[in-house]
């Protein structure tokens, strides 16, 4: 059973299936633009969408919102400090900012930053810093239905061989390590391979960063998968991989469980100093990097909580549960399930449904349309290139829906909820339609895109 009981509720949003077949029509098919009062299940992201404990609210009602020095910037500093045994701390108000400020100070243009996998955000702040993001997914990966346990690893061989072939013109920058790998589909990353990459890196002396915006998921799979850790706590394995590194972004939204915020960690003074420069000229003060005070003493509590094996343990059961019954309906995931996420295998089950015509789109919307629940597309809109008549120029190696848990929001029931659609919607298959594009950016494009039902 859930380890807390429920104090305060919000109405869930009930809607016709008319009124949200018009909604989809407004918005031009993206589900990002709807409003929030027309989804019942919102399984769009993890990120920012958890719901806060007592102890995080009443920390909330200490914050200190003096401009520099604040009592809450240092429990917080402190918190994260104890956490991750980094020299230098800086908050900002979410990831895609530590990205853009650490991106920003240790990149320069030309350069190649390498990754288990790059998600979406990381990806284009790389981009944006005139580099390139190179994926380097482990062999495993490759196979959605294989029980291998830790395919969020990256590849040691194709690692080793990208540093030792690097050169003073194509410099590699980075490692980054995405724990757990969100683009990756929610798979753990071992402590054996981020060992080794650590090994790699000082070797060839880059730096190792983590984007440890699930760092408490990831260590609680260590905890469950890999030998030699059933004995740890998850608190213990994450301050271990937490030093392996040389330093690491945050987004708090999602392993914080709060609303906003997120940090940079780093042992290098020189650029933390170059970051610090740039975090005030562009987030705010050092001591509070766009943030409140009481969302610094919020974040500090729940990075205490998260790591909490009885937290972690319902999470982990109630995304079984969910993967279960999806399962049960005939509806194939990315196995083995993890904790964040569940990944639905859109391309196996709309086969009639080409790359360029969005698959796992098309699952998304169904599944608004038949159920009012809100899902994200990880597949070739997400991932593909389409030339301007819109023939496909990439597409994805797989077409997936992501259903991202809220951390503490939904029950059992709410997720029953959610299989039960999926179970209509697989038993008529054949009914599900492509879509086109029809407007989009060119890059993020998932997030603004513009589209309308294939002919």
């Amino acid at each position: 059973m859930e380890p807390y009981r429920i104090k305060v509720v919000e109405p869930l949003a009930l809607t016709t299936p008319q009124q949200r077949q018009e909604a989809l029509r407004r918005v031009s098919y993206n589900l990002f633009d709807l409003r929030a009062d027309e989804v019942t299940i919102d399984l769009l992201s993890d990120s920012g969408t958890g719901a806060l404990s007592a102890a995080q609210l009443a920390a909330g009602m200490a914050g200190d919102e003096s401009y520099a020095g604040s009592r809450s910037f240092y429990r917080f500093h402190e918190t994260v400090s104890d956490l991750t045994g980094y020299a230098h701390i800086l908050p900002v108000h979410q990831g895609r900012a530590a990205e853009r400020v650490l991106f920003s100070s240790l990149l320069s243009p030309g350069s190649t930053v390498l990754s288990n996998t790059h998600f979406d955000t990381t990806r284009a702040n790389v981009e944006l810093a005139g580099c390139t993001a190179r994926d380097l997914p482990c062999p495993q990966a490759a196979d959605l239905d294989s029980d291998q346990p830790f395919k969020g690893d990256i590849d040691l061989d194709a690692l080793r061989d990208a540093l030792e072939t690097a050169t003073p013109g194509s410099p590699v920058a980075a490692v980054v390590m995405t724990v757990t790998n969100n683009g990756g589909g929610g798979q753990p990353v071992s402590m054996e391979n981020l060992r080794r990459t650590a090994e790699l890196c000082r070797l060839h002396r880059v730096p190792l960063i983590l984007d440890a915006a699930r760092f408490a998921e990831n260590a609680w799979l260590v905890t469950r998968r890999e030998p030699g850790y059933q004995d740890r706590t998850p608190r213990q394995v994450a301050e271990e991989a937490f030093r392996l590194a040389d330093g690491c972004v945050m987004s708090a939204k999602k392993d914080g469980i709060v609303h906003i915020g997120g940090f940079i960690g780093l042992n290098d003074t020189e650029l933390a100093q170059k970051c610090e420069r740039l975090l005030i000229a562009t987030e705010g003060f050092s001591t509070y990097g766009g943030l409140a005070g009481r969302d610094l003493d919020m974040l500090a509590q729940g990075l205490t909580e998260v790591t909490e094996p009885g937290y972690l343990a319902e999470r982990a059961d109630i995304a079984a549960h969910l993967a279960q019954r999806i399962r049960a309906v005939g509806v194939d995931i990315v196995e083995p399930a993890g904790l964040h996420a569940l990944y639905l295998n859109a391309g196996r089950l709309l086969p009639h449904v080409p790359p360029h015509r969005y698959p796992g789109h098309a699952l998304a919307c169904r599944l608004y349309l038949d159920g009012g629940i809100r899902s994200a597309e990880l597949g070739s809109l997400y991932l593909g290139e389409e030339d301007e008549d819109g023939n496909p120029v990439k597409s994805a190696p797989y077409e997936l829906v992501r259903l991202a848990l809220p951390r503490r929001v939904y029950t059992r029931s709410h997720y029953d909820h959610v299989a039960r659609t999926l179970e209509h919607i697989a038993k008529n298959a054949d009914s599900v339609h492509g879509y086109r594009v029809v407007d989009q950016s060119p890059i993020l494009r998932h997030f603004s895109i513009k589209l309308a039902p294939a002919d």
